[in-house]
């Protein structure tokens, strides 16, 4: 009678499978600490406003000159946008932006105040003192005192800036152990199945 033979474990798969699982970790405590740095940014931002006023930021300044003040002078207004905004009193409406052209032949988008209706403003330009928050891929000035006649709009939020990096993390770790306990059934299964086989074929006929 033949002994039967033990079934083994894949070590090719099992070392594929412990990297993919310790790749995923490694992401999960990094997105920890994108969350510690967010946490920090957003800190730092809060403050900003109590900081003295900087020149209007060129692109490379984008985020070091979020919610600071800054003075603009519109030289010329280029067009408008009317987009969905929030009055400093929490009502909905429409914030009015201005794209103007500043003296020194620089862009800037200048949100000059909130108004119930999405037409635009005469406006054809001035001096605006604001805070700088993020538009897009760029920054606008939102206004302090509103322009034009319009109302003054909800300050930018440093709050309002996403950190779902604790929820990232999660997601990481729930791959890892999802992946783990997997591969552990497929590696009972194929384990038991092999001794399974391994034994009928030993076993006297």
């Amino acid at each position: 009678m033949t002994e039967p033979t033990r079934a083994r474990i894949p070590v090719v798969s099992t070392v594929i499978v412990l990297a993919a699982v310790l790749t995923m970790i490694a992401l999960g405590f990094w997105q920890l600490g994108r969350m510690d740095e967010k946490e920090a940014l957003i800190a730092r931002y809060a403050s900003a406003g109590e900081q003295p006023e900087i020149g209007w930021p060129t692109p490379a300044q984008f985020e070091t000159a979020l919610f600071r003040r800054s003075t603009v002078n519109c030289a010329q207004v280029t067009g408008f946008d009317s987009i969905a905004g929030t009055s400093r009193r929490g009502e909905k409406g429409w914030a009015q932006i201005a794209r103007c052209t500043l003296a020194d032949g620089a862009d800037a988008d200048v949100a000059m105040g909130w108004s119930r209706i999405p037409e635009p403003p005469a406006w054809d330009g001035g001096t605006v003192t604001g805070l700088v928050a993020p538009y897009g891929d760029s920054v606008r000035l939102v206004a302090i005192a509103p322009v034009a006649g319009l109302q003054p709009l909800a300050a930018p939020d440093p709050g309002d800036l996403p950190n779902n990096h604790l929820a990232y993390a999660g997601q990481w770790f729930l791959f890892a152990l999802t992946a783990l306990v997997i591969y552990g059934l497929v590696l009972r299964q194929k384990l038991g199945l092999g001794a399974g086989r391994r034994s009928d074929r030993a076993s006297p006929r």
